[in-house]
């Protein structure tokens, strides 16, 4: 059997001098090599690499992360594959930093679970993800996390296959109930009412000062996330809005299972019949969080207020 022709380090790093060399080292190979090179990091880090590599920072492509993966669902589809796909006949070099200290706990669930669903996202693609992680600045868990997602690991010039590499376990461990809001807004929907789910959403935006396109957004969201309920949750849904940590949440449950992790987070052909639901969810969306078993379905989308 042929090796897989992805690779998916991740690069335990400390300091910002360590940062810039590793990160630059990886960079000028790839360029070296005649590889398409993006660079998808928080905006502070993005500075230092761009400076770090002078004029060749010209030939990179350069993705501010905390903005473009605020939601970490929408990374691999509107980032990675983004770029990837322009580039379809060579192998792709990206330096991607989707966890770093100032992550919420909140977004950490779906950030972990971003990680380990790339090994899934780009089997059998000639492309080469590698993940830095701030070694003394993000805690102990993280960490070791980072060492189950990624199947090769990179420290101080050494690298080594990963003995803890797990990725099914870390997304099942992540697919957790959500905790319970203090204060919601609910409504029960079926066919006949789906629009009164998406106005009582649209009113409690409209109460918090949203307008214009992020209004038409959240919309959108619970139309789609209401018509999965329609199509795949049992024929009906309850929708649930509250306001949490200075965001918009918007809950729609049902009693559908989703068995496909990576549902909402690859492109589709405009042409190719089928749902694009999740997706437009995740790309819409400031965070979006799941939970899915057997017969019960949650999915929360977040908007920054």
């Amino acid at each position: 059997m042929l090796a897989d022709p992805f690779v998916h380090p991740a690069l335990f790093y400390r300091g910002d001098r360590e940062y810039v060399d590793t990160t630059t080292a990886f960079i000028r190979e790839g360029l070296d090599a005649g590889e398409p090179v993006a660079v998808a990091v928080p905006g502070r880090n993005l500075a230092l690499i761009r400076s770090g590599l002078g004029a060749a920072a010209e030939k990179v492509s350069f993705v501010d992360l905390a903005q473009a993966g605020r939601n970490p669902g929408r990374i691999i589809p509107a980032v990675l594959r983004d770029f990837a796909d322009r580039h379809p006949d060579e192998r792709v070099r990206i330096v991607g930093e989707p966890i770093w200290p100032g992550r919420s706990a909140i977004e950490y669930p779906a950030c972990v679970q971003h990680e380990a669903l790339i090994n899934y996202a780009f089997r059998g693609r000639p492309a080469t993800i590698m993940c830095p992680y701030d070694a003394a600045g993000l805690a102990e868990p993280v960490l070791r996390e980072a060492e189950r997602t990624h199947p090769v690991l990179r420290e101080a010039g050494r690298q080594w296959a990963s003995p803890s590499y797990a990725p099914d376990r870390v997304i099942s461990v992540h697919n957790e109930p959500l905790g319970e809001p203090e204060r919601f807004a609910a409504l029960h929907f079926d066919a006949t009412n789906l629009a009164a789910a998406r106005e009582l959403a649209a009113e409690h935006a409209r109460q918090l000062g949203i307008q214009g396109g992020k209004l038409d957004d959240i919309r959108l969201v619970i139309a789609e996330l209401g018509a999965n309920s329609l199509d795949h949750g049992g024929g009906s849904g309850t929708i649930r809005v509250w306001t949490e940590d200075g965001r918009l949440v918007c809950e729609v449950s049902d009693a559908g299972h989703i068995t496909d992790p990576l549902v909402g987070r690859e492109l589709v052909d405009p042409a190719t019949a089928g749902s694009r639901g999740l997706l437009i969810v995740n790309l819409l969306s400031d965070l979006v969080r799941m939970h899915t078993t057997a017969g019960s379905t949650v999915v929360r989308a977040y908007f920054d207020l």
